[in-house]
């Protein structure tokens, strides 16, 4: 018996959206000066909106938006009432800030204690949370969840590589919450360091960036786990925890009794058919302080419409394959990241570790990939293996780049998000 995840049919889930839609809608317009006026210059009466059928006559709420509003964008209840802000691990200019009431931070505390549920965890695990503390929500996240979830929380947060080493020999920890990288890094210490047996770890759940799938069986391995969870989240949506994987590593479970998604094209803003990719929109059902309608997250992913064999009744989302805004355009040709992983898993040689340098040479843009070769690989054969990655990539992505192999470990390695991409071109 589940003690977070409802087991819902498919029409009292419709039934709770289009109660969820209507509150939403009239608390935004009651109570933010901001939705107002956006509603009004749509010519929208927020008492016609009935349900989930009116979802596409509202308008779409952008990051303009929340920026707008700063510093407590699209509020929608008396500050007295805000009891927490978190901000996004922002990029240029201010940060996008979002208040909380107790309830949104129940809510946000429930939909990350879901995820652990999913992840097969129970309240005899130990958690060792390795991500950042502070105005960013993840730490803060994992921890309430956990708390909420009854398991034990070790709140080690990002870098300290050697107290996190010695909280998972000294304190046997069973799941670490993790970027991908950070648990590639943590990999690769326990290996150097010769305590893969005096590590207990069973389970990573890890987010926050894009990822190959060498990179999750290259973590994995060095780690010794049995089972790694991708999970999604945002600050616009609480924060992490607002999808998870199942054992079924099929897509991602998302709460829609929580919020509501839609696909759309992100040119058109028009919705794409179920399972073709597009941006991901959200609605927000329960939100009190910055409840969310439309917003705009500019993640590229696609609904997954058939039922999930583990017979959890939520629905599902793709992976990422990357954001809007993290897409490249190299002449004429736009690439996600994603779509460079996908190539390099075509190839057992290669490693997890990869990094695109663009840049503008005599009027003509160039790139250039480096690429980890895999461990225990030798290196007699990179430039045969360079030849092979270019082929992939130019018949795959339909773009030619000069492929470098390097050695494992040659490229930088990062606590929280890599940076995979440098842009010279003017």
């Amino acid at each position: 018996m589940s003690r977070f995840i409802p087991q819902l049919s498919p029409e009292n889930l419709r039934r709770i959206q289009d109660d969820g839609l209507r509150r939403t809608v009239s608390h935004a317009c009651a109570h933010s000066p901001a939705y107002r006026a956006k509603f009004g210059e749509a010519g929208i009466d927020p008492r016609a909106v009935r349900g989930l059928e009116d979802l596409d006559k509202l308008p779409f709420t952008s990051a303009d938006d929340l920026r707008r509003g700063y510093p407590l964008p699209l509020l929608s209840v008396p500050e007295s009432e805000v009891v927490r802000v978190h901000a996004s691990s922002g990029t240029t200019g201010k940060r996008k800030i979002l208040a909380y009431t107790q309830k949104d931070v129940d809510t946000f505390a429930l939909q990350m204690a879901r995820c652990f549920e999913l992840a097969g965890l129970t309240p005899q695990d130990r958690v060792q949370i390795a991500v950042g503390y502070g105005l960013w929500t993840a730490g803060a996240g994992f921890q309430r969840g956990c708390e909420l979830f009854g398991a034990l929380a070790v709140p080690v947060g990002a870098g300290n590589l050697e107290i996190h080493l010695q909280m998972l020999t000294d304190l046997g920890t069973t799941c670490l919450c993790s970027t991908a990288s950070m648990a590639l890094l943590m990999g690769e210490e326990v290996q150097r360091h010769n305590l893969a047996d005096k590590v207990k770890l069973r389970t990573v759940i890890f987010g926050s960036e894009g990822y190959s799938r060498k990179m999750r069986s290259s973590f994995e391995r060095a780690l010794g786990i049995n089972e790694s969870f991708d999970i999604g989240g945002m600050t616009e949506m609480y924060g992490p925890g607002t999808a998870l994987e199942c054992r079924a590593h099929d897509g991602l479970h998302y709460w829609a009794d929580l919020f509501v998604i839609e696909i759309v094209d992100p040119d058109s803003l028009q919705p794409v058919p179920p399972g073709q990719t597009g941006e991901m929109v959200v609605t927000s059902l329960r939100k009190e302080a910055s409840p969310l309608i439309r917003y705009r997250t500019g993640d590229i992913s696609r609904l997954l419409p058939s039922p999930c064999p583990c017979g959890c009744s939520m629905p599902r989302h793709d992976r990422l394959l990357g954001r809007s805004d993290d897409m490249i355009i190299f002449r004429g040709v736009n690439i996600y990241p994603g779509q460079i992983t996908d190539v390099m898993h075509r190839h057992d040689e290669l490693g997890s570790e990869y990094h695109i340098s663009l840049s503008r040479k005599d009027g003509l843009d160039s790139m250039l990939l480096e690429i980890e070769r895999a461990e225990g690989a030798g290196s007699d054969a990179d430039a045969l293996l360079a030849a092979r990655v270019a082929k992939s990539l130019h018949s795959g992505v339909l773009v030619s780049a000069e492929v470098r192999i390097v050695n494992p470990g040659a490229l930088p390695r990062s606590f929280g998000k890599s940076r995979r991409v440098t842009d010279t071109r003017q």
